[in-house]
């Protein structure tokens, strides 16, 4: 009887995991109109020829600002090069308010993104980032 409530409470008190699968579709509804995934090789993983934002290939657990075909704002260029990384935590906090994350990341109020959509669900961004993350393995 104590292990069958000791798995329940374990059951019940586990947080959401990220879904690969959800993750793609998210992606695909929620991304793909200004992004592409494009492995190094030049192999398209998903999108169109949007040219909106940068190729999302490299992004998870990669640095803010590096895609050299792309020019980011002067301020993500500028948190990128004082160390943003795109862990997790920093990479659902800036897909859901760009503008907010970037303006807490560097103090400056006046910092601007160039990117303005905001995925809504949380846990559509945490599934984005580990689809990022399994494309690049």
């Amino acid at each position: 009887m104590k292990y069958t409530a000791l798995c329940a409470a374990v059951f019940f008190a586990t947080p959401s995991f990220a879904d690969v699968e959800a993750g793609q579709k998210a992606f695909k509804k929620q991304c793909v109109a200004c992004h592409v995934v494009v492995d190094p090789d030049g192999n398209k993983i998903m999108g169109r020829s949007a040219k909106t934002g940068p190729n999302l290939y490299s992004t998870a657990n990669g640095t803010a600002g590096a895609v050299n075909e792309y020019r980011y704002s002067k301020a993500l260029k500028a948190a990128g090069d004082d160390g943003l990384t795109w862990t997790q935590d920093n990479f659902v906090a800036w897909v859901m308010d760009p503008a907010g994350f970037l303006k807490s990341f560097t103090g400056n109020p006046n910092a601007r993104p160039k990117m303005a959509f905001k995925v809504r669900k949380e846990q559509d961004a945490i599934d984005m980032f580990d689809y990022l993350v399994s494309v690049q393995n």
